[in-house]
């Protein structure tokens, strides 16, 4: 069974940027402004990353991306 390298993307509203890192692939560290900007960028910086510190020597990877954004809903109030 291969592994599954585990990515954490947290949303930094001040900045307005998805900030992504790992435990499991040393380097990561990476930002973009969409979540779909940042998978874009992670299909192309993790196999650079699992080469360059001898992670894998599979052809693929499998990773998971955990997202965490904080939001506010407000409840309507009455008239």
């Amino acid at each position: 069974m291969q592994k599954v390298f585990t990515i954490s993307a947290e949303w930094d509203s001040d900045a307005s940027i998805w900030s992504a890192t790992s435990d499991d692939v040393v380097g990561l560290a990476t930002e973009a402004d969409s979540i779909e900007v940042l998978f874009n960028k992670l299909s192309s910086m993790l196999p650079e990353l699992m080469l360059l510190n001898k992670l894998t020597d599979q052809a693929e990877i499998v990773y998971e991306v955990l997202a965490r954004k904080c939001a506010t809903a407000h409840i309507p109030t009455e008239a």
